[in-house]
């Protein structure tokens, strides 16, 4: 265990020193307390002993064997399209990003970091927690340079496109095909060349958020911003917290608890948030064993930097016949990405979306040797592939019988507004 004066500063030179390998994961709570989640400020993966990548076969049986095999902690990322292993699904829209159905790996070093202590594990015989500690401590960050201003960003889908396809899945909504869908846009930029740290650095300090995350795999990068907690597992309880619910924040500190009232209290918001916890709960209920499935907190309004979320909490008691896998099979992709009811919805999805999803509405976390877990939904996310120098992000909402087209364009716009902001150099 490890003491430093600066711990803040000791995480930034940590993520630079950890970016250097050709393999890492950063994962930052930005110091929001979590009552369901780890005691840790952040857990950051270097370096691989061990990797898994799975481009077709069975990813849910390779995790299996490969977690098995490592007998240790293993962090990765499972991608939105695994769907299609786990019902009778397709994926058959453009993928420009490039990046594999599922990915884990063995970190040779872990930091685990509290608000005042490091602790470092070292998996490798080899290499001293002294060393690491020291050569982090003495890391001189080079100096930042102004992010290009050349990054051109195009979107996938117009804004008439949007608007008419949001009349489209309302039309099945009145159809009773589905109660609600969330439909997603890919913004993209070409020929692009950014520094992927300082990037993630500059988006983090704009919205910093609980299940933030950097991930890096040789040319191939996830720079997250994520609010929202996929799925946990401690000992045998799981938790979901999926978010339905956004509204923009106000400088003015009264609007700004009117903004928060207006949301809480917004009929369209409830409803899409409730249908969700019912998915949730559905799902669960696969796995769980009988009469622990529970809403532990429902409509709860959580305050970010750019948007207030009504967030909730579901949570269930793991069936003991049951494996930690069966959990994550019984509710990927997460319902809060999807809609219901969610097989006819991603069906939905497929047909009215016109890019591969890929990592966006996957997930990033890690899994324990005792087959504990803790995953994030990857939205709010830059996903980069410096080698074919493509970037791209997404973002969506939930279209319900009450969607105003307008309204909706304007709420992808503001999950947006924060990306843009980074990658326009703006202030």
């Amino acid at each position: 265990m490890f003491k430093t004066k600066h711990i803040e500063l000791f995480k930034e030179k940590a993520l630079h020193w950890a970016s250097s390998f050709s393999t890492c994961c950063y994962l930052d709570s930005n110091g929001y307390a979590d009552p369901y989640g780890s005691s840790y400020n952040c857990i950051i993966a270097i370096d691989s002993i061990d990797e898994l990548t799975v481009t077709h076969e069975d990813a849910f049986e390779a995790l299996r064997t490969f977690q098995e095999k490592v007998k240790g902690t293993i962090f990765g990322y499972l991608t939105y399209d695994i769907k299609n292993q786990l019902e009778e699904l397709e994926s058959n829209n453009p993928d420009h990003c490039h990046f594999p159905l599922l990915f884990f790996f063995r970190p040779r070093i872990e930091l685990l970091i509290t608000d005042a202590t490091v602790e470092i594990i070292c998996n490798d015989s080899l290499i001293e927690a002294s060393f690491i500690f020291e050569s982090i401590e003495n890391l001189v960050i080079p100096a930042t340079n102004p992010l290009p201003k050349t990054v051109h960003i195009e979107s996938r889908m117009d804004k008439q496109t949007y608007l008419s396809k949001v009349e489209k899945v309302k039309e099945h909504i009145h159809r009773g095909d589905i109660y609600e869908l969330n439909l997603c846009q890919e913004f993209y930029a070409e020929d692009c060349s950014i520094d992927p740290v300082q990037t993630w650095e500059k988006l983090n300090m704009i919205s910093p958020t609980p299940f933030s995350s950097f991930f890096k795999r040789k040319d191939q990068y996830i720079l997250c911003a994520s609010p929202e907690r996929y799925l946990r597992k401690q000992a045998a309880v799981v938790i979901s917290q999926p978010i339905k619910g956004t509204i923009k924040r106000s400088s003015d500190a009264t609007e700004d608890a009117n903004l928060k009232e207006q949301l809480y209290n917004d009929p369209k918001e409830r409803s899409e948030n409730v249908m969700i916890v019912d998915l949730v709960r559905n799902d669960l209920t696969r796995c769980a064993s009988p009469g622990t499935v529970k809403v532990d907190e429902l409509f709860g309004v959580y305050s970010f930097k750019q948007v207030h979320q009504l967030i909730s909490t579901v949570s269930a008691s793991l069936n003991p016949k049951f494996t930690y896998l069966e959990a994550i099979k019984d509710t990927f992709p997460m319902g809060s990405m999807t809609g219901a009811p969610k097989i006819k919805a991603m069906q939905l999805i497929e047909r009215y979306e016109e890019s591969l999803r890929g990592v966006y509405s996957g997930c990033i976390g890690y899994i324990t040797s005792t087959q504990d877990f803790d995953f994030n939904v990857v939205i709010r996310s830059i996903v980069y592939n410096a080698a074919e120098q493509y970037l791209s992000f997404q973002v969506g909402g939930a279209i319900t019988t009450n969607s105003d087209p307008e309204k909706e364009y304007e709420e992808c716009l503001l999950k947006a507004q924060a990306i843009k902001q980074v990658l326009l150099n703006q202030r």
